[in-house]
């Protein structure tokens, strides 16, 4: 039987298409094997989002390559998209493919086998307008689904080089969105992720369509699903029946990642965001309106281009102010290729890392005060795995509809991936300590979400 292995690197979607691809190759007889494992075939998704993404990126195909020099070496992904060239000169890669064409990847294996000739599989994404369906029935690992739902970006913010690597915004069919939604909650899944490059962009490429009728019909087609997770909308997203569809549901997770990247609207404009911090504090405050106390969490990057310490001050009274529940922090780092890499005053790597680090210390402060509002409480979360793989202790760890981290004690395994109630008996961060009280039966309501 022959052998695949496959090492992901990047985001959510990274991962999706990876467990799509696997899929693919399963279909077709393989077996899949470890990435430190001897396979025949490995694939390498690589990430390009930063330059350190593409150093990591090479890193793990000279891995492969060294692994088992007569496997057939396969990279995909961002960075294979943006710099073909750059990965086909790696010595021992035998076939690249973008971020598209992903269904032609056996043949190509086919073809090298038989031919031992290089293949570059890499088209203009630019080109690209239809979104490519790519299954996913069930995960390897995971016990929470991500469903992908649209595929690429128009924004072009002077950061980021995504929309070169990924293409223009384009959407999955409602009715393929519905179908494999069924699919992943028929397979056991209790909590679907929607997903995809600027996920709430979703319907935006459609003439009668958007991301609000999605969430209002995925609740009453999709029989069985339990919880709906956005994994990322923007404030421009928010639009007035984005909000209702979110008061009126039952099933979206109290949850919601809003992408600030700073908190200074000077710095906003040189981002080439598309909001101002007054505008984003008003789509809040309509949300906390329709889903009260809901997690904010979001992604602010600091040390832009010209970061004064005033604007980074402003950033950091901002977040403070509207109490978000956890943040990703990132420096900035400059991306080749993208406006904000040429721009001048780029800010010293010390002075980055002395922001990244009070940022931090605030995003602790406000995600242990946010779980202190649900000592006591009983909550219902999702057993993802045990607290410790190496000495399993009894303690399983999970998630609540509010993104709060939670273990608990049970005796055995079969509580992985089942919805149960649990009282935080401890809140904290980045743990809450909770009390088993009960498996929600099969055909139970989760607690209303407002």
């Amino acid at each position: 039987m022959p052998s695949v292995a496959f090492h992901t690197l990047g985001c959510k979607v990274n991962h999706y298409e990876t467990e799509a691809i696997w899929q693919l190759f399963k279909n077709q007889g393989y077996e899949r094997k470890d990435f430190e494992k001897t396979a025949d075939v490995y694939i390498i998704n690589t990430c390009t989002v930063t330059n350190t993404g593409d150093k990591k990126s090479r890193q793990v195909i000279r891995r492969a390559i060294r692994k088992n020099p007569e496997a057939v070496i396969c990279v995909t992904g961002c960075y294979a998209q943006t710099s073909p060239a750059e990965v086909m000169a790696i010595p021992g890669v035998d076939i690249v493919v973008g971020t598209q064409d992903r269904a032609k990847m056996i043949g190509y294996v086919e073809e090298f086998q038989k031919e031992r000739e290089p293949i570059n599989g890499v088209s203009n994404i630019m080109k690209a307008r239809v979104f490519e369906e790519l299954d996913v029935p069930s995960f390897t690992d995971r016990t929470r689904a991500s469903l992908k739902i649209q595929e690429g970006c128009n924004n072009f913010c002077t950061f980021c080089i995504i929309p070169w690597s990924r293409g223009l915004l384009r959407s999955r069919k409602p009715e393929a969105v519905m179908k494999q939604a069924q699919q992943l909650v028929d397979a056991g899944y209790k909590e679907i992720v929607l997903t995809g490059i600027h996920t709430a962009g979703y319907g935006e490429d459609m003439k009668d369509y958007n991301f609000a009728q999605l969430l209002r019909d995925l609740e009453p087609n999709v029989k069985g699903l339990k919880r709906l997770r956005i994994s990322s909308i923007e404030a421009s997203q928010i639009t007035d029946e984005v909000v209702d569809v979110i008061d009126k549901s039952h099933v979206i997770a109290r949850h919601l990642h809003i992408p600030l990247q700073s908190g200074s609207d000077s710095i906003l404009k040189r981002m080439r965001r598309k909001y101002t911090t007054a505008f984003f504090a008003e789509k809040i405050a309509k949300l906390r309106g329709a889903l009260p106390d809901f997690a904010l969490t979001s992604d602010v990057i600091v040390g832009f281009p010209g970061e004064t310490e005033e604007e980074f001050q402003e950033t950091y009274d901002f977040i403070r102010g509207l109490r978000f529940s956890e943040l990703h922090v990132f420096p900035y780092s400059q991306r080749t290729g993208t406006p904000a890499a040429k721009m001048p005053d780029q800010i010293p790597e010390e002075v980055k890392h002395d922001r990244v680090s009070r940022l931090i210390a605030l995003s602790d402060r406000l995600s242990k005060e946010y779980a202190e509002r649900y000592q006591d409480e009983v909550l219902e979360v999702i057993p993802e795995e045990p607290f410790n793989h190496n000495e399993p202790d009894g303690y399983y760890v999970g998630f609540t509809d509010n993104y709060l981290k939670v273990k608990f004690k049970y005796p055995s395994r079969d509580i992985v991936g089942k919805l149960v109630k649990v009282k935080i008996t401890e809140a904290g961060y980045p743990y809450n300590e909770g009390q088993f009280v009960r498996i929600l039966d099969q055909d139970e309501k989760p607690a209303s979400t407002f």
